[in-house]
């Protein structure tokens, strides 16, 4: 059973070990907005499933969620069709980077799973077929099971997105020759390129994430947004998708469900237990903040805090 004290020792420790570990990567520079962001910047925040709330470092400064934004879509679209929406895009991790023409082409424009761009853009065709105007529900949504009603997009980042963002407009269309994309695909690839832009800080990302803890309900109203079911599937899927081609590296090393995204953030869950959030700007190799997949190592290794 997790206790308020050993919280407190994890945060503790991680001040102590941040320090041992030296910085390495970039930060996503191809989207020149968050090139301009301090790649110094690190927070953590730990949310427990009965209130507890730890963090040190900059866990209260906003930062661009990118893709772990694609969770937050994923859910409304599930929440509202079910299981039918795998008709057009899987759960099978990709094995190739997050933006692969070459792996959509040779499977027929249907995207092996949600995380991956050309997924969420299918996600975000979904959103366009369910509501009338997509983007202020999917950010009246985010506002809700974060708690803040203050939580926006970043358009200095939604723009710097689009302006550069070719590789995705070539995925929306080859899908769409392929009669995967129902809706218009400038309007979807704008939605797109604001989901990412969401800003949200540590704490609250990690106070968002109970709810992939808490089996599909919202911890602040005991509103049930996905069924036990659905939401045992979509962590299923962040176990194995949520880190591009880094998934299972991550799953081997953490052993937590969570998602990442090119701004640093990654957020993750211990079903039942807890949510963490980590940030820091600096990227691996495979688009993954180095020194995050270091401290949720550490976290889940020293502390035995993982779901295995």
């Amino acid at each position: 059973m997790l206790i308020e004290k050993d919280f407190e020792n994890i945060i503790s420790k991680l001040e102590t070990e941040i320090k041992k570990i030296l910085p390495k990567g970039n930060v996503a520079d191809y989207i020149p907005e968050l090139s301009k962001i301090n790649p110094d910047k690190f927070g953590v925040s730990i949310s427990t499933i009965d209130g507890l709330h730890f963090g040190t470092g900059d866990f209260d400064e906003n930062f661009s969620l990118q893709s772990i934004a694609k969770v937050f879509s994923l859910t409304m679209v599930y929440g509202a069709l079910g299981e039918k929406i795998w008709n057009r895009v899987g759960v099978e991790p990709s094995g190739n980077p997050f933006n692969s023409l070459v792996q959509l082409e040779y499977e027929k424009g249907v995207p092996r799973n949600p995380f991956i761009n050309a997924g969420a853009l299918v996600i975000c065709d979904y959103l366009f077929d369910i509501f009338e105007n997509p983007e202020i529900e999917l950010l009246n949504f985010v506002r809700k099971i974060s708690g803040n009603s203050n939580i926006n997009f970043n358009l200095k980042v939604a723009e710097s997105e689009s302006a550069n963002g070719y590789r995705n407009k070539a995925l929306i269309n080859l899908m769409k020759s392929f009669g995967n994309i129902n809706n218009d695909i400038d309007k979807i690839l704008d939605l797109y390129f604001k989901m990412c832009s969401i800003e949200m800080s540590c704490k609250d990302l990690s106070h968002t994430f109970l709810l992939y803890s808490n089996h599909g309900e919202l911890i602040q109203t005991g509103e049930k947004l996905l069924t036990v079911s659905q939401t045992k599937r979509l962590n299923s899927v962040m176990q194995t998708c949520g880190f591009y081609d880094e998934s299972g590296e991550f799953t081997f090393k953490v052993g937590l469900p969570g998602k990442s995204g090119v701004g640093g953030g990654i957020a993750a869950i211990h079903p039942g237990k807890y949510s963490v959030a980590v940030w820091s700007p600096l990227l691996n190799e495979k688009g993954n903040s180095y020194l995050g997949m270091k401290i949720l190592e550490f976290i889940t290794t020293k502390f035995e805090k993982s779901i295995f």
